[in-house]
This record gives C-alpha cells, sequence and structure tokens, in this order.
C-alpha cells in the first residue's frame, strides 16, 4: 500500500524500491495482486522518466492479468499503455502495444 500511495503522490524515487520489495514477495500464484503492483511499479517508473522499465513492468502486468478473471488490473494498465503510447517510436514500447492490441 505504501508504495501506492508514493506512485499517486508522484513520487517515484520513494515508490520503486517499496514496490520492488512488495513484488519479491509475491509469487506468480498470485497473477492479480502481482499484475497490480507492477502496475503501479510501471506508472512510478513513467512518472520517473523512465519509459523503457515502465514499458518492461506493464507488459509483465498484462501477461499476468491475462490469466486471471478480474478487471481490475487490466483497468490499471490501460492508461500506463495509453501514457506510453506518446513513445511508440522506441522498440519495447512498440512491442508492448503490439501485444497488448492483439
Amino acid at each position: 500500500m505504501t508504495g501506492r500511495c508514493w506512485t499517486e503522490l508522484r513520487r517515484p524515487l520513494r515508490a520503486v524500491p517499496v514496490l520492488t520489495a512488495a513484488l519479491d514477495r509475491y509469487s506468480d500464484d498470485h497473477a492479480r495482486d502481482k499484475a497490480l503492483y507492477l502496475s503501479w511499479l510501471a506508472d512510478a517508473y513513467l512518472t520517473a522518466g523512465e519509459v523503457e522499465q515502465a514499458a518492461a513492468k506493464a507488459g509483465r502486468a498484462l501477461e499476468l492479468a491475462t490469466g486471471v478473471a478480474s478487471i481490475r488490473p487490466r483497468q490499471r494498465i490501460d492508461p500506463i499503455l495509453g501514457q506510453l503510447s506518446a513513445h511508440k517510436g522506441l522498440g519495447p514500447v512498440r512491442a508492448l502495444m503490439e501485444r497488448a492490441a492483439g
């Protein structure tokens, strides 16, 4: 929760280590929760200007969200994809957009 709050407050330098530590505690068996935390981490990286890191984390969140019944992770990922689309000239972002569309 702390990492999410730092992300919402647009404080990525505080959010990233907290979210990374939280993610280390989740296995892929907790796909919904892990996808949500990855979406907040992607958002924090985007705020920090780390577009490729944001794309990588959003991509992993998208992978995990595909296998869960909850729509909440995808609802969190879609606005991040929208922000990332401004950087679709970057290979990792372009690849993510293609994966998200397909």
